[in-house]
């Protein structure tokens, strides 16, 4: 699509703060109205629009693709839309250890404070394994993470929705949400296994390329949680 518009504003809503273009209000992909529920996220979302040169770029555009998500996609069953996500739950990440002793301690020292962190957040317990197969985690482990995450409003589930994907961890999701370690943290933690075999087996551009854009997706979607959390 061509850019159409001369200004975009903001205009106060009793659902929240609509994005308009020359006065007139946004839609999402599914015709709804583009209406957010803080006054930041509005205003960073105004400012995606603004950029926009000749044509729209929705992968320039994170913050507004995240909030269409939230009103599209999450507002009509937000309970379906959290056991999309719920099967992390059994198969987290920060469980899986690898079989080199190195490699483990690394994974030990950065993935071990945010295990201990959600034990003591929600009264948990977790099983480590070694190398990919399966494990079994406690079913109160299960409930109680996924009780968690239901908590979550449909706006902070848009964002968690990919932070959970992109590291592979609902506990480190969960992490961010709750302000318990900063995003770089979690981030240096999602990416451990990939980082670890590059310096042992070299770099391939297809890969570098790839984790620069998961990169650029984690960081969009932490800025949408902390302007709506």
């Amino acid at each position: 699509m061509k850019r159409f518009w001369q200004h975009v504003t903001i205009a106060d809503d009793a659902a929240g703060f609509a994005i308009t273009l020359d006065g007139r209000g946004v839609r999402t992909p599914k015709r709804a109205p583009l209406i957010v529920p803080a006054r930041a996220l509005a205003n960073a979302i105004a400012d995606e629009w603004a950029a926009v040169d000749d044509e729209i770029d929705p992968r320039a555009m994170p913050l507004t693709g995240l909030a269409n998500a939230a009103i599209d996609i999450i507002a009509p069953d937000v309970a379906a839309f959290v056991a999309t996500i719920a099967p992390y739950a059994t198969a987290d990440l920060l469980c899986y250890r690898a079989e080199d002793a190195e490699l483990a301690r690394e994974q030990a020292r950065l993935w071990n404070p945010i295990l201990d962190w959600a034990e003591r957040q929600f009264a948990v317990q977790f099983t480590l394994t070694t190398g990919v197969m399966p494990t079994d985690q406690p079913r109160e482990t299960i409930s109680r993470l996924i009780d968690a995450l239901g908590r979550a409003d449909g706006w902070a589930l848009a964002a968690l929705s990919p932070l959970t994907s992109l590291s592979g961890s609902l506990v480190s999701a969960l992490a961010l949400y709750h302000g318990a370690f900063d995003a770089e943290r979690l981030w240096q933690a999602a990416v451990l296994d990939a980082l670890w075999q590059e310096e042992r087996w070299g770099t391939d551009a297809e890969a570098l390329a790839a984790r620069a854009h998961a990169k650029r997706e984690w960081d969009a979607a932490t800025r949408f949680l902390s302007l709506v959390s």
